[in-house]
């Protein structure tokens, strides 16, 4: 079924509870429901949903990207792009063109996965969730929306409806990168997204590093963020931001890569999106 407003599709997901599952991209879940890894009595296309599909920025709120926005909306945007850098640089990169033609940030958010690349740089963007449900609409940090492998903060009965990121101003910078073993359409060893804004006099007036691919959810980096404030911008400074985001990561050895590799590699691409975000930043 294609409900046509986010009251009628909360009605459905009352209706059904989790035997109903949300379509926007699809490429998620019609994998999932071919290996049997979900099950769905109904599924429920939110495309014909303009508050899920379109998206809107304003020099005062910021972004409004809706749910089912795909990622080849928010990277082939100009100002999109030059305004919010980790985003475009996450959605270029989750899988390959056909890929990012259909899939949709919300949907890479409610996947949940530990190594998704735009929960990072929606948390290094300080990016907040909007979602309906039975009870209303309430708003939720991204930091906070996963909750697992695979698992959300969404209730029964509840869905995302879209992802608000605050306005960027002049001096501020972001980036993401992710490590992979191969060169395209991988899934990320360790990324991390960086968010930095300057201060007049050079110095750093505020920072949001987050990981991913390092624990079960994405990581908000507080300690190491915190340590760039009122300093000057330097490799040394952002060795050592990276030092401490090492400290929150709790990686699995797996066949792509063990635990110490993959938090020394925690270490080097905090340092790299930091530079790349300073960059953007003093270059704006």
């Amino acid at each position: 079924m294609a409900p046509e407003s986010v009251s009628e599709v909360v009605s459905v997901l009352g209706e059904h509870g989790d035997r109903a599952k949300l379509l926007a991209g699809a490429t998620d879940l019609l994998v999932q429901l071919r290996e049997g890894l979900r099950e769905a009595d109904v599924v429920v296309d939110i495309k014909k949903i303009d508050e899920v599909t379109s998206y809107k920025y304003c020099e005062e709120d910021g972004l409004s990207l809706g749910a089912a926005v795909t990622c080849c909306e928010v990277y082939e945007h100009p100002l999109l792009s030059r305004l919010y850098g980790a985003l475009a640089d996450s959605t270029q990169i989750i899988g390959g063109w056909q890929i990012q033609s259909r899939a949709s940030v919300g949907g890479n958010l409610c996947n949940a996965s530990p190594a998704a690349d735009a929960v990072p740089s929606l948390i290094a963007l300080n990016a907040t969730a909007v979602i309906a449900g039975p009870n209303g609409e309430h708003t939720l940090a991204v930091q906070d929306f996963c909750t697992g492998p695979g698992k959300n903060a969404l209730e029964s009965g509840e869905l995302l409806v879209s992802i608000q990121v605050p306005a960027q101003c002049d001096n501020c910078g972001s980036a993401y990168e992710r490590f992979i073993p191969r060169n395209e359409m991988d899934i990320a060893v360790v990324g991390v997204g960086s968010w930095v804004k300057l201060a007049e006099d050079g110095t750093i007036a505020d920072a949001r590093i987050a990981l991913g691919a390092v624990a079960a959810t994405p990581l908000f980096a507080e300690e190491a963020s915190a340590s760039l404030i009122g300093k000057q911008p330097s490799e040394e400074l952002f060795a050592a931001a990276g030092e401490l985001a090492k400290q929150i990561a709790t990686p699995l050895s797996d066949k792509r890569g063990t635990k110490e590799f993959r938090t020394h590699l925690v270490g080097v691409l905090v340092k790299r999106t930091l530079t790349v975000a300073v960059e953007r930043a003093q270059n704006k």
